[in-house]
């Protein structure tokens, strides 16, 4: 208990005034994203460890020996074999050839998928295109047979990019960039930030998430060079005071730029008060601790740990002071 509590003290002593943060790390611009790739494919080579049968993979494999020429009279049942599901993320910009690493998970039976090699299979996105196809040897990252984990497998490289997503990015004569984090201080430095950079009104600010880029004229058809210089300015960010608590875990995340107004805390054998402006920080016998006003968060877990308090504690005495309105920042429980 005793190391949860320190860990806790360092987790909320989060410095009030952060480093300046790089665009390209809080910002996405529209067009530019991965999409999802999905397809269905079957397994073989499993060492006694396959669906063992199942419509969908005895139709699957009796199909698929139709396709190599063969005319089976009847679904075949294998234990060596297993139905899956293969997904993908399809990176911005891909390019037929371009290598992409596939997740498989077994949809059946199957106890695991040691061993196997996924059949070629394709992949398709939300718009029933084939955009890669995959197939190989799988990889379960060296877990034994009997790990819970062994029915989802890797392909590093397993999938190949047939179909491109045509987005002639270096024709546009505008962009949309889109805080990561929405939060309208940060979206006007961001517009203040471009626009002095680049010397002109290009930027816009439309809410606390979008913020709109006219190319400036010496940038058109290089718009690939305005977006690496762009990307690399810096800015201050600024966010919400908040506690973010996970009670299942007792996990306790916050920034240290939370404030505690005069209060005063009594929880078990422990006392805490939060003086006014002008009050001397002072101590009295027994477990009562007094601290001046316009403390941090920190500072007050800080003073808790030295008395033990542990996580479950400094839970509710968080959500105390929330509903008494003394804790300035919000609380989401996850």
């Amino acid at each position: 208990m005793k190391v949860t509590a320190i860990a806790l003290s360092l987790l909320l002593a989060t410095p009030t005034f952060a480093a300046p943060s790089r665009l390209k790390d809080i910002v996405s611009v529209k067009g530019v994203r991965e999409n999802p790739i999905i397809g269905y494919g079957l397994v073989i080579g499993l060492a006694g460890t396959g669906d063992g049968g199942g419509e969908i993979t005895n139709t699957s494999l009796k199909k698929m020996f139709e396709k190599l020429g063969l005319n089976p009279k009847s679904e075949v049942s294998s234990k060596n074999v297993a139905a899956v599901v293969v997904t993908a993320k399809l990176p911005a910009f891909a390019r037929v050839g371009q290598k992409v690493d596939l997740i498989v998970s077994s949809i059946g039976d199957a106890s695991s998928l040691a061993g196997g090699t996924l059949l070629v299979t394709p992949l398709k996105a939300g718009d029933g295109n084939i955009y890669a196809v995959g197939a190989g040897p799988l990889s379960i990252g060296g877990m034994k047979k009997g790990s819970k984990f062994a029915t989802t497998a890797t392909l590093p490289g397993g999938a190949t990019v047939e179909k491109e997503i045509v987005t002639e990015f270096e024709k546009k004569n505008s962009l949309r960039l889109a805080l990561n984090n929405p939060d309208f201080t940060t979206a006007a430095r961001i517009e203040k930030v471009i626009n002095e950079e680049l010397g002109g009104k290009f930027a816009s600010a439309k809410d606390a998430t979008t913020i709109d880029l006219v190319v400036p004229n010496q940038y058109e058809r290089n718009v690939v060079q305005l977006m690496a210089i762009i990307e690399n300015f810096k800015v201050n960010t600024d966010s919400v005071a908040k506690i973010v608590i996970n009670e299942r875990t007792g996990t306790i995340v916050a920034g240290g730029d939370i404030m505690v107004r005069p209060v005063a805390i009594s929880h078990g054998d422990l006392t805490v008060e939060v003086k006014g402006e002008g009050d001397a920080k002072a101590a009295k016998p027994g477990s009562i601790y007094y601290m001046e006003k316009g403390t941090t968060l920190s500072d007050l877990v800080k003073s808790l740990n030295a008395f033990g308090v542990g996580p479950d504690d400094l839970i509710s005495i968080f959500q105390t002071l929330k509903r008494d309105g003394a804790l300035v920042g919000e609380i989401e429980l996850i």
